[in-house]
């Protein structure tokens, strides 16, 4: 029986950082024994995916661009055939995956994924796009399993008060969980990691964490032998 890969949808604006994401959470999730595919979207190129694939932090082979040709939510949500056929392609070519990551192309706040498509998915905004973002109410950040709130190191030179988003991102999310990160420096992407260990792929992160912590320990006895 041909086995199905856990899907989490990364949706979001141009510019909001789900390619940066992207990077930056993979290896993590690769350490940790995630096998990892990735689909991306574009109009009319597969530019994230040839950036993701000179990264070099997975096999080619793992990383699809699809070409919509069309809005970008339309792929995602009205009609995802194309991103459901690049999924059963990668099932069925690489059948030892745990997860199928699918990024939107950059959309507006309205953009959401359909579950037909996903099991989950993240939604990605940039402080860089002014606090008041979360009173937009937009149903791509509302409705999304999680938020992401990223660039949190820019706030101080875009005039962005990152308190006030603090404050106010919650009340719209109305309990739904929301990470604030700095994909340089790799805050806040633990939560984001947790969320997947958990949420998406039903596992415990705390496990997990031990488990590497244990590696870890054993490698440091190791090189002192």
């Amino acid at each position: 029986m041909l086995k199905s890969a856990a899907r989490l949808g990364i949706g979001g604006p141009v510019g909001s950082g789900k390619t940066a994401l992207i990077e930056s959470i993979v290896p993590t999730l690769m350490n940790q024994g995630i096998e990892v595919a990735v689909v991306t979207n574009d109009l009319l190129t597969t530019e994230d995916a040839d950036r993701l694939k000179s990264r070099g932090f997975l096999p080619p082979e793992r990383i699809v661009g699809v070409e919509t040709g069309s809005c970008p939510h339309t792929a995602i949500r009205e009609d995802p055939s194309m991103n459901l056929l690049a999924v059963k392609d990668f099932e069925l070519l690489i059948p030892e995956l745990d997860l199928i990551l699918i990024e939107s192309g950059g959309d507006n706040l309205a953009s959401t994924f359909s579950y037909d498509l996903v099991d989950s998915y993240i939604f990605v905004i940039d402080v860089g796009a002014g606090d008041d973002i979360p009173r937009k109410n937009g149903p791509g950040f509302v409705q999304a399993d999680l938020a992401v709130v990223n660039k949190i190191d820019i706030a101080p030179y875009v005039g962005a008060d990152l308190e006030l988003i603090r404050k106010e991102a919650p009340v719209y999310r109305r309990g739904k969980p929301i990470a604030y990160t700095n994909c340089k420096t790799g805050e806040g992407l633990d939560e984001i990691i947790d969320f997947i260990l958990e949420t998406v792929l039903f596992r415990s992160a705390s496990v997990i964490h031990q488990k590497i912590e244990e590696l870890h320990m054993d490698a440091e006895v190791d090189g002192r032998r």
